[in-house]
């Protein structure tokens, strides 16, 4: 019998007392999902302001149109489970407009050539237009 596998992540919302057995069988990455994100904050931005609590080891933002006008979704991954419940439990967060921030876990990957060379490589400055300050650090809010 041939398993596939699937290079597409796995999050999954466990309540706490789950998820020291769900470990026993898979290692596990521990991320912050933070919802109602302002769809102009950016990935530094997020990597910002969750460095205070841990080790920020991947950070992703995605679009996700809804009915009420365009909202983003981050994910935050920590190094440690430790380091993602103090995040968690620093709440309510305030990220360019009040967000809904849930701990989830997900099985170890392999991380993709681009999680590793955006980990690593600093993005492009931009030019400014004249329209504002790019929210690129957490002091500035």
């Amino acid at each position: 019998m041939e398993v596939k596998t699937s290079k597409t992540r796995v999050y999954i919302s466990l309540p706490k007392k789950y998820v020291a057995a769900f470990a026993k069988h898979y290692e596990l990455d521990h991320w912050l999902v933070i919802k109602e994100l302002n769809p102009y904050v950016n990935e530094r931005y997020v990597r910002a302001y969750f460095r205070e609590w841990g080790t920020v080891t991947a950070c992703k933002i995605k679009m996700r149109p809804n009915l009420e006008g365009k909202k983003a979704v981050a994910y935050v991954r920590f190094s440690t489970e430790d380091e993602a419940d103090r995040a968690e439990w620093a709440g309510p967060h305030y990220i360019g407009g009040d967000v809904e921030v849930k701990q989830v876990v997900s099985p170890k990957m392999e991380d993709s050539d681009e999680e590793a060379t955006a980990a690593v490589a600093m993005p492009q400055p931009r030019r400014s237009m004249g329209l504002g300050y790019l929210l690129e650090d957490a002091q500035w809010l």
